[in-house]
């Protein structure tokens, strides 16, 4: 992804205010070079469709050499129609790895799989959202234990529980929805038994670590998603973000029929009704129409893998860092700051002694070096085409180059060595 990111005065002011340090391209660019991954944490349990009692696990993945102690939290919820899929799925992991490269602490999960009716004889709306149910369910007892892991356990992940967001692909996108939006007990569909073993506790659920609230999350995202009805989303201000291919045969794209194998489920809302709804009762929403698109095309195509990094990216640096642009668009960068990108060179990469900061068309007008921690390293203006600078004395790490062509500027990452 390539972004602009303006430091100064103004920007300065919002990371007071959002108690995040945004500076030097973080949580924009990707930072970090490495991750640290812990597999397979225990979360919590619950009783699965068999009746027997479920262990709940996930993984976190942390940027190495971190050296920040209070980080956004995102958790990544796979897809796979309530019966496949995993915390390890190509639909999660890569955005996963990619956020935690960008400063965040992310985190993916496994919930309880399976949906009555199948393979015979067929599931109905009850078994479907039964699925959806128990699966928002155990989303919120993840969420728990990353609240517990910091007021009880003295925060070993390094996280900031004001600033936790929640991203989903497929069915993860319909539990972010559910999770965001069915949050009433009376707005529960008579047709769900929640007196079901396995659908106890309520909306809550009893995934484990009672006694922390799930009720503040900053926002969502719903990559081929979809919401049981939009009218859930009356009296509730939660930021929304959706990605969703205009052509996608999983699940609609507008309000329509979906399938679960052979099976025609229910009627259910996706991405388009929902932006509609947000933006009738003005939750705070931003929609990615995927032209031409199927299901979940970021899993298959880097292209879309960049176009919904794009987004997101943009999505989260405005509820984490305050910026007042939200949904990602060209405009959003300016012309001449992605003309500029595109035309700056900044080589080698790694370096070690020196770099060159050339620029194909026009000429440079100042250049820095930020450190990771955004202190200045070098400073000096420059009115030429290119400049070779000495990096000798520079610590091995992640630095950024920002560079100066009129009233635009952007910022390269470099690695010293």
């Amino acid at each position: 992804m390539k972004k602009v990111y303006l430091l100064g005065l103004a920007t300065a002011t919002l990371f007071s205010a959002n108690a995040q340090d945004c500076s030097g391209g973080r949580y924009d660019t990707e930072m970090f070079s490495d991750v640290d991954v812990t597999s397979d944490i225990l979360y919590g349990s619950n009783e699965n469709l068999a009746g027997d009692q479920e262990n709940l696990l996930l993984d976190i993945y942390q940027p190495n050499g971190d050296t920040e102690t209070k980080r956004p939290l995102i958790i990544f919820m796979h897809g796979g129609t309530f019966v496949a899929g995993s915390k390890t799925g190509d639909d999660v992991v890569p955005l996963a790895e990619m956020y935690a490269k960008k400063g965040y602490v992310t985190s993916s999960i496994d919930y309880r799989l399976g949906m009555n009716g199948i393979p015979v004889p067929g599931p109905d709306e009850a078994d479907a959202s039964e699925a959806v149910m128990r699966a928002t369910q155990d989303l919120k007892g993840a969420i728990r234990f990353f609240k517990k892991s910091v007021s009880d356990e003295g925060n070993p992940y390094e996280i900031d529980t004001t600033n936790i967001l929640l991203v989903g692909s497929s069915a993860g996108g319909f539990m972010a929805l559910h999770y965001a939006y069915l949050d009433q007990e009376s707005e529960i569909p008579l047709y769900i038994d929640m007196t079901d073993p396995t659908l106890t506790g309520g909306l809550e659920g009893t995934s484990g670590n009672p006694g922390h609230t799930t009720d503040d999350i900053k926002a969502i995202v719903s990559l081929s998603g979809a919401l049981g009805d939009t009218t859930w989303m009356a009296g509730n201000t939660t930021p929304v973000l959706s990605l969703h291919g205009d052509q996608d045969g999983t699940v609609p794209y507008g309000s329509d029929v979906i399938t679960v194998g052979p099976y025609d489920i229910m009627e259910v809302d996706g991405s388009q009704s929902v932006h509609k709804r947000a933006d009738n009762l003005n939750i705070k929403n931003c929609f990615k129409t995927e032209k031409g698109a199927d299901h979940v095309p970021h899993v298959d195509s880097q292209a879309y893998l960049d176009t919904a990094e794009m987004f997101i990216t943009q999505f989260f640096l405005s509820e984490v860092c305050g910026e007042t642009e939200y949904c990602y668009s060209a405009q959003s960068s300016g012309v001449k700051e992605n003309l500029l990108s595109e035309n700056l060179q900044v080589y080698p990469n790694p370096a070690l002694n020196e770099i060159t900061v050339s620029i194909e068309d026009g000429t440079m007008n100042h250049i820095q070096i930020l450190a990771v921690s955004g202190k200045v390293v070098y400073d000096a203006p420059v009115e030429n085409k290119s400049k070779t600078i000495n990096i000798h004395s520079l610590n091995a790490g992640i630095y950024f180059v920002k560079v100066s062509s009129g009233n635009a500027f952007v910022t390269k990452k470099i690695i010293v060595k």
